[in-house]
């Protein structure tokens, strides 16, 4: 007998899930694409979109289950709950303000100076925000276009997301500053840039079940890693698969299974400091566990 979820409005068959065409959220959905585990006779169906689109749709309420950056769910907060599973989690690195090489607008005194930013939901952009608010132009690009609009010497200086995060110095761009690393040292806490999060009207029963779900799916492709990580190399956008492994690893990890206590506390802190900064307006995240 095909098991249902009830939700408070009727009986729910099949669940979009929202995720981005990268080899992390990939690496997750592994599992679940085919069926290597149990989904309680749910049909999940994988929504691929850039992580901005993500964002709007979230804002907009679109998505059962979907993976947004924690800056947009500073405004989805009203119709969102966040799994304890799922997060992107740099610890000690993440989002890195690159330039040229041997071209520090720093150094040049182009401070504020022109930087492109991979979207304005990102949390890597609520990062940059934090660490410096004043700048001479801000371009948003798709984060596929900033090395090349640094490179090309159209921005002085780009925020780069992805696996652009391991790759920059292939393209002779050189590092400024990471902003995970920037956060560590601030707060001693890891930085929470990406989460995957539930409509709160699919009622707690539904929230929890789906919860289970996922993170089940991505302790499967942890324990099944050579197979999870070759599905996900046909969103590496060219990545070699040692390449790809580094990158699924610095995203995909225990944190992933689960942010447990500590990971909740850097998700309220970022927020907290967003809000106190006057980015993002004041929530109070509620966690889903399994």
């Amino acid at each position: 007998m095909t098991l249902l979820l009830r939700t408070q409005h009727s009986a729910l068959r099949t669940v979009r899930v929202g995720h981005s065409p990268d080899a992390d959220d990939a690496f997750m959905f592994y599992a679940i694409k085919y069926g290597k585990i149990k989904t309680s006779g749910l049909k999940l169906v994988d929504v691929i979109e850039e992580i901005e689109k993500l964002n709007q749709r979230a804002i907009n309420s679109e998505l059962e289950v979907t993976a947004m950056s924690l800056h947009a769910y500073a405004y989805a907060a009203k119709n969102y709950d966040i799994m304890t599973c799922g997060v992107s989690m740099g610890d000690g690195y993440g989002p890195i303000v690159v330039t040229k090489k041997g071209s520090d607008p720093f150094k040049r005194g182009l401070t504020p100076f022109s930087i492109a930013v991979p979207g304005r939901l990102t949390t890597a952009y609520l990062l940059l925000k934090l660490w410096n608010k004043n700048w001479k132009e801000i371009q948003f690009l798709p984060f596929d276009k900033i090395i090349p609009a640094v490179k090309k010497g159209t921005v002085d200086a780009g925020l780069i997301i992805h696996e652009g995060q391991i790759r920059f110095e292939e393209f002779g761009l050189t590092k400024l500053v990471d902003l995970g690393e920037w956060w560590m040292k601030k707060t001693k806490l890891p930085v929470p840039l990406g989460i995957d999060a539930v409509r709160k009207d699919l009622g707690a029963s539904a929230q929890k079940k789906l919860t289970r779900i996922l993170r089940d799916s991505i302790q499967y492709a942890l324990d099944h890693r050579k197979p999870a990580i070759q599905y996900s190399m046909k969103y590496g956008r060219g990545m070699k698969t040692e390449i790809a492994d580094r990158f699924v690893g610095m995203y995909v990890n225990d944190w992933t299974v689960d942010m447990g206590a500590k990971g909740k506390r850097a998700v309220k802190e970022l927020l907290k400091r967003g809000a106190k900064a006057g980015i993002v307006p004041p929530v109070a995240p509620k966690f889903i566990q399994p």
